[in-house]
């Protein structure tokens, strides 16, 4: 498929799923994996920052390598989620209904 017809596929003027593996006009292959450059403010919490950080593996893979690492960050920030909802310790108020008197 020539870059041409990629475009035409879409019709829009925006490249078709097939315009990255065309060759750009001067013969060459399309450049690699390049990162984002997306800032990443931390957020005071380790576990979380440690999660976010793992978003940068995805920056030298192939799109078709993004997936497994979004999934594993995706499942950590949930876990991480989950743990605020946990209560360190015992449970707080009356554990009986009879046991709060006034």
């Amino acid at each position: 498929m020539t870059e041409e017809d990629a475009v035409a596929a879409v019709g829009d003027g925006t490249p078709g799923p097939d315009a990255e593996a065309v060759p750009d006009a001067a013969g060459t292959e399309p450049a690699g994996p390049r990162p984002l450059g997306v800032d990443r403010t931390p957020t005071g919490n380790a576990g979380v920052d440690a999660h976010l950080a793992r978003l940068e593996d995805a920056d030298h893979l192939a799109a078709d390598g993004h997936l497994e690492v979004y999934e594993d960050v995706h499942q950590g920030l949930r876990t991480a989620l989950a743990a605020l909802d946990e209560r360190a310790g015992p449970p707080q108020g009356p554990t009986r209904p009879y046991d709060n008197r006034s």
